[in-house]
């Protein structure tokens, strides 16, 4: 079970420190904060991998919302909890957390969903659907296209379902896709809404 969790973080654990540096903390932070204003001050949001918190994390906390943390790397969310010490934090990969036991206004997955592979994607949207208040609000990147890469960092595959399928898994959990969107650094966002 232990070397499953390990696996698990995807080697984000092993290139954790190479992560945080390469991490730009000016990407995705405007998309998430103007995402972030169709919610209630005060909501609560779920960050999954959430990494070291930096900038995702961190512009919801600044905004006043009550953030919890999910990630499966042990350096990652170590980073979060010191960073964010009244976040809630949860080491876990997404796909075995049980979100806290709870839902949310709001659910943010940047820079995860691609990493994970199709089955799981699938698996962790129903989780997400079920997790969402109604009216509540989910953001996630993946490119619009349907193609595999190697991650940078890590050198593992990464896939994007595309904009089509992910618009049909959506639907399927009671989810709408209302919009897409890129930041600085051309990474595309879906943004989603529970009907």
């Amino acid at each position: 079970m232990n070397v499953i969790r390990q696996h698990k973080s995807n080697g984000y654990d092993e290139a954790a420190e190479d992560f945080i540096s390469a991490r730009n903390p000016r990407i995705g932070a405007s998309v998430v904060r103007e995402w972030s204003r169709g919610l209630a001050h005060g909501s609560s949001i779920l960050d999954l991998g959430c990494g070291h918190g930096v900038p995702i994390s961190q512009v919801l906390v600044e905004e006043g919302f009550d953030v919890y943390g999910v990630d499966a790397s042990v350096k990652l969310i170590r980073k979060f909890r010191e960073r964010f010490p009244n976040a809630h934090a949860e080491r876990s990969a997404v796909e075995y957390s049980d979100f806290f036991g709870r839902t949310f206004d709001g659910i943010v997955a940047c820079g995860l969903m691609f990493l994970l592979t199709a089955d799981i994607q699938v698996g962790v949207i129903r989780k997400i659907g079920r997790a969402l208040n109604r009216g509540g609000k989910f953001v996630f990147t993946a490119p619009k296209e349907a193609v595999t890469w190697r991650d940078s960092l890590t050198g593992r595959e990464s896939i994007s379902l595309g904009s089509e399928l992910y618009e049909k898994i959506l639907r399927a959990e009671g989810l709408l896709l209302v919009g897409e969107q890129f930041d600085e650094g051309q990474n595309h966002y879906y943004l989603v809404s529970k009907l």
